[in-house]
């Protein structure tokens, strides 16, 4: 049994498509097709289902997948024993991310990200809706949001803490609330699926539902709508810092803090093979905000 051939049926099995995991590992869409059909006629069964859209393991596909997986490590462990384990990422790197975290503290980085990776090419799609990375064909996504698949992996990147500001012309005009339901009485500004602001208080959680004239499903527009004085708003530290060391933005109700366990996550296929490329991603990006002291320095 060719250990080539195991690896391009796990990685089939974490993107379900031949030609990308094909890609990864440096082989043609004929190559790869032919790699699996002779991995399945040693095994005398079909591993892999074959659509026009994409791939899907059959039943004995899943049940062979640990112990192909299983393979491949022991083979990795043993080249590494002798020095011989190191791959040099390549290939191209295909990232999911939210539009606004993106832009701000993505991109900024990828030159540094890609001097120390030359052989790397990198393709993003930066969108604030949640992307499916298997049917998409991506190798990693950054959320914040809880990771509910149970085929998916998530690196703690970063904490994602979250404030309630407002514009000093806007409290100035329409006063500064001091507790939670006073916010019921102002004009706020909210973000597309975050429309119940939850609040620590001495009572316990309180949950809020503010009324506005304004909402937008991006962060930055949130948060420059309340910059311009269209109201108060819920806005993450990592997207309005600099507003708030400029003054722009004001953090209002600082005795009752929001309850949010949000953060910042590296998310990728679930597969105990991880491609060079993505660990090299998600270790970057790790050091790169360095445990939460990233949004102090900057």
């Amino acid at each position: 049994m060719n250990i080539e051939h195991l690896k391009l049926f796990v990685r089939i099995a974490a993107t379900h498509n031949i030609s990308q995991a094909g890609q990864e590992l440096s082989l043609s869409p004929a190559v790869s097709s032919a790699y699996i059909s002779k991995l399945e006629n040693a095994l005398g069964v079909r591993l892999i289902h074959r659509t026009t859209r994409k791939v899907s393991l059959t039943e004995e596909g899943v049940a062979f997948l640990p112990h192909a997986e299983e393979v491949i490590e022991s083979v990795e462990a043993a080249r590494s024993s002798v020095g011989g384990g190191n791959k040099i990422p390549s290939g191209v790197l295909r990232v999911s991310a939210p539009a606004s975290f993106g832009r701000m503290h993505l991109i900024p980085a990828m030159q540094e990200f890609m001097k120390a990776y030359p052989g790397l090419k990198v393709d993003y799609r930066l969108s604030d809706s949640i992307i499916d990375l298997v049917e998409g064909g991506f190798d990693v996504a950054i959320r914040n949001a809880e990771l509910k698949d149970s085929s998916l992996v998530a690196r703690k990147l970063a904490s994602d803490t979250r404030i309630v500001c407002a514009s000093p012309d806007y409290l100035l005009k329409f006063g500064n609330p001091s507790h939670p339901l006073d916010l019921m009485e102002h004009n706020c500004v909210n973000l597309t699926g975050l429309e119940t602001w939850i609040f620590d208080t001495p009572e316990g959680s309180l949950s809020i539902k503010p009324k506005g004239e304004f909402k937008a499903d991006n962060g930055e527009a949130v948060r420059d709508a309340s910059v311009y004085g269209l109201g108060i708003t819920v806005c993450s530290t990592w997207c309005c810092y600099d507003h708030l060391q400029r003054g722009e933005l004001v953090p209002i109700l600082n005795s009752f803090p929001l309850v949010s366990d949000t953060a910042i996550w590296a998310v990728y296929p679930s597969s105990r093979l991880l491609a060079p490329k993505v660990r090299a991603f998600i270790d970057f990006f790790s050091d790169y905000f360095g445990n939460d002291t990233y949004w102090d320095k900057h």
